[in-house]
């Protein structure tokens, strides 16, 4: 009976012996698989992010398009209110503070227009 006993005790020890070598193995098959599927996604991210940023224009200054607006609607009203030269000196500001504004070929009609309109006077 002996024998027998020591048997299944050494049965059970390899039994335990080999299902947690192959719960190991398979723990590192899946941290392993785990660290590559980051990898990737990381790769994948950072060469999105780079090709984004390069061929993304960067976002328009909406505050600065607002001041821009407000010295051109100024500077209109100055000239239909027949103030000429105050109206010149804010298209001239427009132009100095934002001179690549989408405004600037409008201001610079405009003060063409104006100066004429002085000429006149």
């Amino acid at each position: 009976m002996k024998p027998l006993v020591w048997m299944v005790a050494l049965g059970l020890a390899a039994g335990l012996a080999y299902w947690l070598w192959s719960w190991q193995r398979r723990w590192t098959e899946r941290k392993r698989a785990s660290e590559e599927r980051f990898a990737s996604f990381m790769a994948q991210a950072i060469s999105s992010a780079s090709a984004q940023t390069k061929t993304a224009p960067p976002p328009p200054d909406l505050a600065a398009l607002a001041k821009q607006k407000l010295l051109l609607e100024a500077a209109t009203k100055a000239g239909e209110a027949g103030e000429a030269v105050l109206s010149i000196q804010l298209y001239a500001r427009l132009l100095s503070r934002y001179p690549d504004s989408s405004y600037a070929a409008q201001a610079r009609a405009a003060v063409e227009a104006q100066k004429k309109k002085l000429a006149k006077s």
